[in-house]
């Protein structure tokens, strides 16, 4: 019997010898594995990086957004066929780059940023097929508008030392140089028959006259020539007020002046009365394209414009029981023309305003722990719009801060006509624009450390606005509408947001007159006449854009509401929030994948 077990045990210590091995064979393919899908993962956030700096050096002016002030006195004009060129062979190069990573090895959290490479290398090639640089600018977007907040001294691009002094002279000297390809470029749209509405080239003229002063000490690019930091010497102060005042006079103003004789005499005429882009040539294309991009879907512009048309529908009634319940004597009609009329509910002092949003931002402040355990370092202020651009910029906007914190984020709120700004409208917006939307969103992301930059640093309309008005939609658990005049104007705000869907579809697809998407606007809603004027011509000049908030809202409640029948009690809002937050902004398809795998694995 002894030998018997004897002879067993020794034949067993092969047995257990050779489990060991294969444990340990395979220990060390798991620890293999790992490595090539680390080395898979670097390869992936190395190429990103790359091609982040290199859209940085094609881009120099971005730097300071980033925080990056090493190019402060470049420019490079984008218009440029040499730029072009050079931005296409950007494009090939890392697409087929990006083709060499094996994505089966990389991480989820870098398979997600492996498809947004691949999404934004697509779009990009893709839009090089339509002829965007013969149409520059608009009145709600240029090159023009942005050196001027640049060059005010007040907006990211640095104004320190002496230094920082002559680099923007630099740059203006590079800028310079720009008009001469713009109007070339104008011309080559006039000539393919590419050209701005007629509107919205009238809106341009007075924002270039406003640059065109007789005196050189009121142009916007004197200011930071008035507030000179104590460290620079009254010498360094007097060679850089001569440099400056040399360079606006003899070519900066200059170039103002004949830019703006250029659009006035030459370009004006050869405008088009139309307002949508199905004009143009292969005008429904280059729609659907601008729609893709911005909702970052492939959704149908036609599908777009029904979901519009419901979601009108359902506000309105909604709308109406407000009107019910707050017993107004009339209809909803005249319940809109009461609340867009009296007078109580209007500040008639600009600062009032301004003060009455930072009462806001301390009551949200106080609710926000309840739903996010995630807060941004950087803080945010509330400002008004410059003087030199309120008359043409929207209702409010927000312009972040720097990643490190050290500068706030800027809620901006346009003080310039105190009747498009209605009392009941300011949780809505305050809620949008600061915190938990906008500010929320883009600073966190900026603020994340160990993704790729151009995840931290670059961003997708659907899912900025998707989330912005999502936060609206989640003040009502925060308890902020209460208040029934409140809730309308949260209300009222996402009405505008479907109409958008209504309107800018209709504009650029259906062939609606900015007359006709007016009518529409005022027919469903308290806007005043001339905020319905701005939008109009907002979508018309931003084709596309303003279809991406209600589209991304409807996904992230379709998502947040998916997790929560999956999920019941185990559902946690901070948890689905970190979720949707921490991985910078996304296409809305590759959200949708990475919550449903977050929902997966808490089941």
């Amino acid at each position: 019997m002894r030998k018997t077990l004897v002879a067993a045990a020794l034949l067993t210590l092969p047995l257990v010898g050779c489990d060991t091995s294969y444990q340990l064979a395979q220990k060390v393919k798991s620890q293999q594995m790992s490595n090539k899908s680390q080395d898979e993962n670097q390869n992936l956030s190395t190429l990103m990086d790359q091609l982040f700096e290199q859209q940085l050096i094609m881009s120099p002016i971005s730097r300071i957004f980033v925080g990056d002030f090493s190019a402060n006195g470049q420019f490079v004009d984008d218009l440029t066929d040499d730029y072009l060129k050079r931005r296409h062979n950007l494009n090939i190069k890392f697409q087929a780059l990006a083709n060499s990573i094996d994505r089966d090895k990389l991480s989820q959290q870098r398979q997600i940023s492996y498809d947004i490479l691949q999404r934004d290398l697509t779009m990009a090639l893709l839009g090089e097929t339509f002829p965007e640089h013969l149409m520059p600018f608009t009145q709600f977007s240029s090159l023009m508008s942005s050196m001027a907040q640049l060059g005010s001294g007040q907006s990211a691009q640095p104004f320190k030392t002496a230094a920082n002094y002559e680099e923007f002279a630099l740059r203006l000297e590079g800028y310079a140089k720009w008009f001469n390809t713009v109007k070339l470029r104008l011309n080559q749209g006039i000539e393919n028959n590419v050209v701005l509405p007629r509107v919205l080239t009238l809106r341009l003229l007075p924002q270039l006259k406003a640059q065109m002063v007789d005196k050189v000490e009121d142009s916007i690019f004197y200011q930071p020539l008035n507030n000179f930091p104590s460290s620079i010497t009254a010498e360094q102060q007097t060679q850089i007020i001569t440099r400056y005042t040399d360079l606006l006079n003899n070519v900066i103003l200059p170039k103002y002046h004949d830019l703006y004789t250029f659009i006035d005499t030459e370009y004006l005429p050869h405008t088009r009365g139309t307002a949508g882009y199905s004009s143009l040539p292969n005008g429904a294309a280059w729609y659907q394209f601008k729609a893709n991009g911005h909702t970052t879907t492939q959704m149908p512009v036609e599908k777009i414009h029904q979901i519009g048309l419901v979601e009108v529908k359902r506000i309105l009634s909604e709308m109406d029981l407000v009107r019910q319940n707050v017993k107004f004597d009339g209809d909803l009609k005249a319940f809109f023309n009461h609340l867009s009329s009296d007078p109580k509910y209007f500040f008639d002092d600009k600062q009032q305003l301004v003060d009455g949003y930072m009462a806001l931002k301390t009551q949200i402040d106080q609710v926000l722990p309840n739903y996010f355990d995630l807060t941004p370092k950087a803080p945010y202020i509330v400002k008004p719009v410059e003087s030199f651009r309120e008359k043409s910029a929207a209702g409010a906007s927000y312009n972040s801060g720097s990643p490190d914190g050290s500068r706030p984020g800027v809620f901006y709120i346009n003080t310039y006509n105190l009747k498009a700004q209605p009392k009941w409208g300011m949780m809505t917006l305050s809620l949008h624009e600061a915190a938990p939307g906008h500010h929320f969103q883009i600073s966190i992301k900026q603020e994340l450390t160990g993704l790729p930059k151009a995840q931290r640093f670059g961003g997708y309309t659907a899912f900025a606005e998707g989330w912005a008005l999502y936060s609206e939609y989640l003040g009502i658990e925060m308890g902020l509408f209460e208040d029934p005049y409140q809730l309308f104007g949260k209300l009222a705000d996402e009405m505008l947001r479907a109409m958008r869907l209504v309107v800018d579809t209709g504009l650029h697809a259906k062939g609606w007159s900015r007359e006709q998407a007016i009518e529409y606007m005022l027919d469903n809603s308290t806007m005043a006449k001339s905020d319905v004027e701005a939008e109009v011509e907002r979508y018309m000049a931003l084709p596309g854009q303003a279809l991406s908030y209600k589209i991304g809202q409807l996904k992230i409640i379709e998502l947040r509401q998916l997790a929560q029948q999956k999920l019941g009690e185990r559902f946690d809002i901070k948890a689905f929030h970190n979720q949707v937050l921490l991985d910078g902004s996304l296409p809305l398809a590759i959200l949708e994948q990475k919550i449903n795998h977050w929902i997966t694995s808490q089941l």
